[in-house]
């Protein structure tokens, strides 16, 4: 994968072994993450293999970073094959728990600058009749699952923009990827969450699996991925039958209260 990638949330749980995995195919890659000691390590781990990595502190809940981003990253590289929204932020919480600034912060950084992100690189993936925009979900932008209603939401809006920006870039050359991990093993989780999740039996993938998944998903040139069979079926099963999977969902809110 000779690519030119920009991917956030590059030293995440998921974005490290994803950075690992594409710097190995070969991709050049701008890392772009707001922690600062985490972007050093996962740059150094790159540099380390003889991969080509370009790090760029910055704050995605902050929409004015966006421009900066994309201008550093054309100076540097020269161009851009993929964008890659990968950086996210989530809660396990009632939702009236949640305040006005919590609420604004994760619906920009899971929606809002990965939109703009989009629309910064768009012009010069139509310039050059190809590029793709590959966007990081959740089975949660399927399902509205209790305790997580702003991180649905911010989901749900992603699935969305990604489907009608697909169809919209027929015949352009510039695809669009959507890619949606079940509960994954990673820091986005707290101890709550995992208490939680361990407590409903919920299926838990490595961030590694999950980052060669998306790789290939990326190599395949996938529109959408649902990561984990029993969890993809439940997601079209709620598209049909939604009041069937209020049922099913009743046993893992309540036990969802009880670590809350």
């Amino acid at each position: 994968m000779n690519k030119r990638i920009i991917l956030t949330g590059a030293a995440g749980g998921i974005g490290q072994p994803l950075a690992l995995a594409l710097a190995a195919q070969g991709a050049r890659l701008v890392l772009v993450e707001n922690n600062q000691q985490k972007l050093d390590e996962i740059y150094q781990k790159i540099t380390d293999r003889n991969g080509f990595a370009v790090p760029i502190q910055a704050d995605l809940s902050n929409t004015d970073e966006v421009q900066s981003i994309i201008q550093r990253t054309y100076k540097i590289l020269g161009g851009l094959d993929i964008l890659i929204n990968n950086a996210g932020i989530m809660d396990f919480t009632y939702f009236e728990r949640q305040d006005t600034v919590r609420i604004e912060q994760m619906i920009t950084t899971n929606v809002t600058t990965p939109l703009l992100l989009a629309r910064a690189v768009l012009p010069h993936f139509l310039a050059q009749g190809s590029g793709r925009i590959v966007n990081i979900g959740s089975a949660f932008g399927a399902i509205g699952f209790p305790h997580h209603a702003t991180y649905c939401a911010s989901k749900f809006a992603l699935r969305g923009f990604s489907e009608a920006l697909r169809r919209e870039l027929l015949d352009s050359g510039v695809g669009v990827t959507y890619i949606a991990p079940r509960a994954t093993r990673t820091a986005l989780n707290n101890n709550a969450t995992n208490q939680m999740l361990a407590a409903t039996g919920a299926n838990m993938d490595s961030p590694e699996h999950v980052a060669d998944l998306i790789v290939k998903a990326i190599v395949q040139e996938r529109k959408e991925y649902a990561i984990g069979a029993p969890e993809s079926f439940f997601a079209r099963l709620n598209g049909i039958l939604p009041r069937l999977v209020d049922l099913g969902l009743r046993k893992q809110t309540l036990i969802g209260r009880q670590f809350l």
